[in-house]
């Protein structure tokens, strides 16, 4: 029966260690923790980084610009000299470099640079090649198809012809604001001068309508005044006569 008990294989399981019980087990009075101070107390001790109050070192060090190192490409360099491990009309990438112990690793960025000589037609494909190391490929009869570097997008002439339909009915629609600014701009100081004087034209006939020419108005406005003036005199004369009539009854 003892072959179906499992049991935990030797030294998985070890007894916790007993501090303070006594000099002789190695961890007794001070626990391990020495003598008196900050780190000795329960609840004692100090956060990650902390240099007793100097200035930390993840402060001192000093930090200025710009960084492009967690986004930064890094290639395996291989320069044409050492192509000359493939024979002719051998294809070059990141694969054929791995096998031959060029580059360690295949996934990334490969780059060919062009110190040395080459003397073997060669067919560069999927990895980066330099001016230099172009002509020297091209001029032993090789070829270059694939350079690594990025290719323009062309976009869709379907795309083209639903963009240009899209602007065509919004200019139609409405003018943009660019266009009405440059109209106003365009007017010249003497349509202003001229919309100017139609304005105080305008104006004058106005005021001749309401009350004929400004002058008669303005007379017209002092003749009510007047007789506001001759209303409130008569009613402090017609108070003054009562008061004396009461006086004399």
């Amino acid at each position: 029966m003892d072959e179906f008990v499992i049991r935990a294989p030797e030294g998985s399981r070890k007894k916790k260690r007993r501090v303070g019980r006594g000099p002789a087990s190695g961890k007794g009075s001070t626990a391990g923790r020495g003598t008196k101070g900050q780190k000795s107390r329960s609840g004692g001790g100090v956060r990650l980084g902390f240099e007793g109050g100097q200035m930390p070192l993840y402060r001192r060090v000093a930090r200025r610009g710009f960084s492009n190192y967690p986004f930064k490409k890094e290639y395996q360099i291989v320069n044409v000299e050492s192509l000359s491990k493939f024979e002719d009309n051998e294809i070059v990438n990141a694969k054929s470099l791995k096998e031959k112990g060029l580059i360690k690793k295949e996934s990334g960025y490969v780059k060919i640079l062009g110190n040395g000589k080459l003397e073997k037609k060669l067919i560069v494909e999927g990895v980066k090649v330099s001016g230099s190391a172009r002509e020297k490929i091209e001029k032993a009869g090789g070829q270059v198809k694939v350079t690594g570097e990025r290719e323009e997008v062309v976009p869709s002439p379907k795309k083209e012809e639903i963009t240009a339909k899209v602007t065509k009915r919004a200019e139609e629609k409405a003018p943009s604001v660019k266009t009405q600014k440059k109209e106003k701009s365009e007017k010249s100081p003497v349509e202003k001068k001229v919309k100017k004087t139609e304005a105080k034209k305008e104006k004058a006939e106005k005021e001749n309508e309401d009350g004929g020419t400004p002058e008669e108005g303005s007379k017209k406005k002092v003749t009510k005044k007047k007789t506001a003036e001759e209303t409130a005199s008569d009613k402090s004369d017609k108070k003054e006569k009562g008061k004396t009539e009461e006086k004399v009854e």
